[in-house]
């Protein structure tokens, strides 16, 4: 078996080397499954490996969203912003964390980003009407507030 490897190019080195796990898709895997605390640790190892990976940090926002961590979820969305100010996901995910937080100008801000820049795709119309009536309401309060 060695001399069989060898002889088309496998050595017994590459045998030996520990495969690296797909941590991203492991976690999106135990996000559809519903158990977001281990989908986070999973995007946790995702990031160590990939530490300014778009997608990591979008969803882990989106996963401490959903397990009502709402600080953390900012964070994560920042991050990401930090290094890419045109993610519209980005945009319209911190948008309405701000709102809940009462932070309304800088909710009104992301949404203009996200409607600046709006995604394409067939689902893409709901958010943006979404986003649209949402900004719409704040820029109504703000006047009158």
């Amino acid at each position: 078996m060695g001399l069989w490897n060898r002889l088309f190019g496998r050595s017994r080195k590459d045998e030996l080397r520990p495969q690296r796990l797909d941590y991203l898709n492991e976690a999106l895997a135990l996000e559809r499954q519903g158990d977001y605390e281990a989908a986070l640790t999973s995007y946790r190892l995702a990031l160590r490996d990939h530490p300014t990976d778009l997608r990591v940090l979008q969803n882990m926002a989106i996963a401490y969203t959903k397990t009502n961590r709402v600080d953390e979820a900012i964070r994560f969305y920042r991050k990401a912003l930090e290094i890419d100010g045109s993610l519209a996901g980005a945009h319209y995910g911190l948008a309405f964390l701000l709102i809940k937080r009462g932070e309304n100008e800088l909710a009104v801000t992301h949404l203009r980003a996200f409607l600046g820049r709006p995604p394409r795709g067939p689902d893409a119309a709901k958010w943006i009407e979404h986003a649209q009536q949402t900004l719409a309401e704040l820029e109504v309060a703000g006047s009158q507030g």
